[in-house]
């Protein structure tokens, strides 16, 4: 054996051994091979391989997604006659709500969590550990939903989508919570940029939304995936699906007054959606019906609406299209207004109807049982404000408004006020309209609807839920830090307890021969009656005398107690409050599980600020 074949031996021996040493004798072929080049790659090298391996796997889920959708949408809109799309108006939406909830309860064990507040809940909650089968279960539910005519967007389930994707990639390749959480934001990331075709406002989504206080310096893994889901978008989408505008007017300071009249109308517009899409969201929740029934009536009220106002089906990003087009008299032509002579007043009329009733349809459609995100709906709804806005102006006596850009810049402000994320917004319309010399207007209107919408509400309406439940944090860095935390890993199992009836030497042998400092005092029943600590116990320790006391005549009540369900951030405020540095645990029955201490809380804490800024 010459000494080339004896290195390639010794090197297919070394990668049998590793690949035994991890138990993937049953690995596929590419699952082995990423294995042996997890070990022989640096960190860096691995991450951006991950990303791109992350990147056009979900990107590939976006495009499926989009084509699958666009071609029921094309069906039913352009091949179908004026009344049979009414009948088609009636049935579909309504079909698509009750299958999307059928398909969950009967395939997904009534699992439907939806929406980016799932991806940041995995992140807080479940140290970015997210369900395999998200990987293909937001796809299904969000084509039947939006496919048959929901009136909501794709964006949300392609991202939760491609932050399972990264997250089951990490979690195959033992990589550790900082590299699952950066893979679950790459795919998230790569699944914005192929439905938008825009990797910058993928990168932002990532940054603004998903790791809000998260400092990370392996931002590549990010950049790599966009590209790749932004590329795949581009190659294998048809034109017609692409989210792209291509008639838009040259910036002119002179209109600056439009963008700042426009950025208080999409600011306030936004508070409207937000205030009613969380009123009908109680209002379901309210409705005494099983959830199959609630999907019955959320059906029957989206159809409803999708009769009266087809632009409301699905969507909707054709509509908007059309606005930039001049084409909006083929969408009345489309409903039941081509039956009443179409003129500026009827279109006035009908885009306020379409924009006041567009939220209603949206609501009923996530929250009724069908899955789908607020992406499109606010960008639908921005377009609309726009179109809006410069025809009314026009009819006021301003011939020269810049319609087209408005409608552009409207996108952005209403996603911006509803979704919290101005710089999504932005660098999404810049990138998808070839727009970038509008990057003025669209910052004067994104920020201003921005801060109105801070200004009603300091939380986004996505997280609301989860930080009213405690869940999750939305503003410093040491509270997102603290997400990888659980309370059960700082429990000391080892805690050392006593009855409340035995006499104090007992006591003093367990100071004698164990190694702690507080001990829990109990019954028979293990139930927490006290504590002691050795400043307790120190008095009768050096005594010549008899002691006669027991060790309930010199216990005391603990200050606070801790439950295994208590966040850590809640416990370290609790230690704030009262000034100790070890409590005790129990449970439900208030019987005692251990010690909690605060300072081991902080030293796991200052162990993963460690690993962010290496």
């Amino acid at each position: 054996m010459n000494i080339h074949h004896k290195k390639k031996y010794l090197s297919f021996l070394k990668f049998k051994r590793d690949f035994q040493k991890y138990g993937l004798e049953k690995a596929r072929s590419y699952e082995l091979i990423l294995h042996w080049l997890n070990n022989r790659l640096s960190r860096n090298q691995f991450l951006v391989l991950s990303g791109i391996l992350v990147g056009c796997t979900a990107g590939l889920a976006g495009v499926l997604l989009k084509s699958l959708v666009h071609s029921i949408h094309h069906f039913i809109t352009t091949k179908v006659h004026f009344e049979y799309q009414i009948l088609f108006y009636v049935v579909f939406p309504f079909l698509g709500i009750v299958l999307t909830t059928s398909i969950v309860l009967t395939i997904f064990k009534g699992q439907d969590r939806k929406g980016i507040g799932v991806i940041l809940y995995e992140i807080a909650q479940n140290s970015s550990i997210v369900s395999s089968v998200k990987m293909y279960s937001q796809i299904v539910q969000s084509a039947v939903t939006v496919g048959l005519g929901g009136s909501a967007g794709l964006e949300s389930p392609i991202a939760v989508t491609g932050a399972a994707i990264g997250s089951n990639f990490a979690q195959t390749y033992r990589l550790s919570y900082k590299e699952r959480t950066l893979l679950l934001a790459a795919g998230a990331t790569a699944g914005i940029a192929s439905a938008f075709n825009a990797p910058i406002a993928g990168i932002m989504f990532a940054f603004e939304i998903l790791l809000t206080g998260v400092v990370f310096t392996d931002f590549i893994p990010l950049v790599v995936a966009a590209v790749c889901g932004s590329l795949l978008s581009r190659i294998l989408l048809q034109e017609d699906v692409l989210f792209r505008f291509y008639t838009r007017e040259a910036f002119n300071y002179r209109n600056v007054p439009y963008y700042l009249i426009l950025g208080i109308v999409t600011g306030l517009y936004a508070r409207y959606f937000v205030i009613i899409s969380q009123k009908v969201e109680h209002f379901i929740k309210t409705l005494k019906m099983s959830r199959l029934r609630k999907a019955m009536f959320g059906g029957a009220v989206l159809s409803l609406l999708c009769v009266l106002f087809p632009p409301l089906f699905g969507e909707g990003y054709e509509t908007v299209k059309a606005f930039t087009n001049g084409d909006v008299h083929r969408i009345i032509e489309n409903s039941l207004f081509r039956y009443f002579e179409i003129g500026n007043f009827t279109i006035i009329i009908f885009l306020i109807l379409v924009l006041l009733l567009k939220v209603f349809a949206t609501s009923f459609t996530i929250f009724s049982g069908g899955n789908g995100g607020n992406f499109a709906p606010s960008l639908f709804a921005g377009g609309t404000v726009g179109y809006l806005f410069a025809i009314i102006c026009q009819q006021i006596g301003f011939p020269e408004v810049p319609v087209t850009n408005l409608v552009l810049v409207g996108m952005a402000g209403a996603m911006s006020g509803v979704m919290y994320a101005p710089l999504t917004a932005i660098f999404l319309i810049a990138e998808s309209s070839f727009g970038y010399d509008l990057f003025i207007p669209l910052m004067i209107v994104s920020i201003i609807s921005y801060l109105i919408a801070k200004w009603f509400s300091p939380i986004s309406p996505e997280l609301k839920s989860l930080a009213d439940q405690g869940k999750i944090f939305t503003n410093k860095h040491d509270k997102n830090i603290l997400f990888s935390l659980r309370t059960e890993d700082f429990i000391d199992q080892y805690s050392q307890a006593i009855n409340e009836n035995s006499p104090i030497t007992e006591l003093f042998e367990l100071v004698k021969n164990g190694n702690k400092n507080i001990f829990a005092v109990v019954n028979n029943d293990k139930t927490l009656r006290g504590i002691l600590t050795l400043d307790d116990i120190r008095p009768y320790l050096f005594t010549n005398d008899e002691v006669s006391v027991s060790v309930s005549q010199i216990m005391k009540t603990p200050p606070a107690v801790i439950h295994p369900e208590d966040q850590p951030l809640a416990i370290l405020q609790t230690f704030d409050d009262t000034g100790v540095w070890n409590l005790p645990v129990v449970d439900t029955q208030n019987r005692f599980i251990g010690f909690i201490s605060k300072s081991t809380i902080l030293m796991s804490y200052r162990q993963i600020l460690k690993g962010y800024s290496e």
